[in-house]
């Protein structure tokens, strides 16, 4: 089978990374975190020959959902225009709250009120499959109560949200964060991954389970 590729685009203003996973010369895709601008996503995408069969949330925060309903409305009129499956947004059962409320996911106080909905809820451990790839949900709450990784385990990819970044890890001052549940996540949940894991943060570059395991300073 085809070698899993992944993609990023850099969005909004808090450069947030918007990435798209999808199989080496296929054209189905899987997009994570519309962090803003979702018709321009959409667009580049489609431009460059992608049909966007599912969209990941990792957490609520605004700056990882503004894009989400813009990107969402365009895939589904191409489906349905297509006659394709409708294309559906997958988020944890505990951000819930969060991804309604603008207050809590802090897109009030950035100026641009944003209350949005997933239409799979998701638990830990759950599997998802979409466009010929399959990734399990890792529940990492901390940076917030609902916050997960998607772990590609075929491709060594790990889709960390704002969990893990290279060297560091997320604020937990927004509501539901907690430092200690978080360092608690990565420990437990994502330093038992293989050390070749290769890790794709929120924001920043990517970096290795075994690379963090050895310098984050936050996770010693």
């Amino acid at each position: 089978m085809a070698e899993i590729k992944i993609g990023r685009m850099v969005m909004g203003v808090c450069q947030t990374n918007c990435y798209f996973l999808y199989r080496e010369g296929e054209h189905e895709a899987i997009v994570v975190d519309p962090a803003d601008q979702g018709a321009k996503i959409y667009d580049a995408l489609r431009k460059n020959g992608f049909h966007i069969v599912g969209i990941l949330l990792t957490h609520g925060h605004f700056d990882h959902i503004w894009g989400l309903d813009a990107l969402r409305d365009a895939a589904n009129a191409a489906a349905e225009a297509e006659g394709l499956e409708p294309v559906k947004a997958y988020a944890c059962e505990n951000e819930r709250e969060l991804l309604k409320n603008v207050r809590m996911n802090v897109s009030e106080q950035a100026g641009r009120a944003c209350a949005v909905h997933a239409d799979v809820y998701v638990k830990d451990g759950d599997e998802i499959a979409l466009a010929g790839m399959k990734c399990r949900v890792i529940a990492t709450p901390g940076h917030t109560a609902g916050g997960v990784c998607y772990y590609f385990e075929d491709a060594k990819i790990l889709v960390s949200g704002d969990t893990l970044f290279e060297g560091s890890v997320g604020r937990t001052d927004f509501p539901t964060g907690s430092m200690g549940t978080l360092v608690r996540s990565i420990k437990e949940k994502l330093f038992v991954l293989p050390e070749d894991t290769r890790v794709y943060p929120g924001h920043g570059d990517s970096t290795t389970i075994g690379h963090e395991k050895e310098n984050n300073p936050f996770c010693v």
